[in-house]
């Protein structure tokens, strides 16, 4: 049997906003569980009064709000920010993983251009630094593109070894950024690194973002 509890779960669940209203203690019980209280009983087929609608989403909110990184991880106080970047995906096969290698002899890093190579199941993802975008799509001709975007940043945080073992230091970031409406184009992370590829036109919002997380 469906509880109202369990329904109360998963409606919070599929809206990230009214989770994160929940675990930043921002949100009235009382009025979210009028709001909440036609699509309930509709989901239960009974009337249910509000006050046990309030007390399922007092007790889920104790349930998010643990789950929450609530000790202050470790930066560099190091924000990295790199612009005019552009993000290539590209269907993976083995002729593409070959020309890919051949991308590494264009990037300059000691002037500090990128190139972040990211491979899933089935496709490949090249961040690269615009001014390189012709002769990547050269190197890569012949394969399938299945979209690209320019006029991208990377936002990077440095981080201390912890961030492999905290639970919820990324979703601190995503969901500073989510709030601000802010995509995320990817996100990138390495042992004590962790960057978002998003819009350049969203770079100074989500660098003031990113400065409350080193406060944090």
């Amino acid at each position: 049997m469906v509880t109202v509890s369990q329904v109360v779960k998963r409606i919070i669940n599929s809206q990230p906003k009214l989770q994160d209203s929940m675990i930043e203690g921002i949100i009235s019980f009382a009025n979210l569980a009028e709001y909440l209280q036609p699509r309930i009983e509709k989901e239960l087929g009974e009337e249910i009064n509000t006050s046990s609608i309030v007390m399922a989403l007092r007790r889920y909110s104790d349930t998010l709000q643990s789950k929450v990184v609530t000790q202050p991880f470790k930066t560099s106080q190091e924000i990295i920010l790199k612009t005019n970047l552009c993000d290539i995906c590209i269907v993976k096969t083995s002729t593409a993983i070959q020309k890919i290698q051949k991308l590494y002899k264009l990037i300059d890093y000691d002037r500090g251009e990128t190139l972040n190579i990211i491979q899933g199941n089935y496709e490949i993802t090249i961040v690269i630094s615009q001014k390189h975008l012709e002769g990547a799509k050269r190197i890569i001709r012949g394969e399938k593109i299945l979209h690209l975007e320019k006029n991208l940043v990377s936002l990077t945080l440095r981080l201390s070894k912890d961030f492999l073992l905290t639970p919820g230091i990324m979703s601190v970031a995503t969901r500073k950024l989510a709030w601000e409406n802010i995509n995320i184009l990817e996100n990138i992370s390495t042992m004590t690194e962790l960057a978002f590829i998003i819009p350049e036109k969203d770079s100074a919002k989500a660098y003031n973002l990113f400065q409350e997380i080193i406060a944090y």
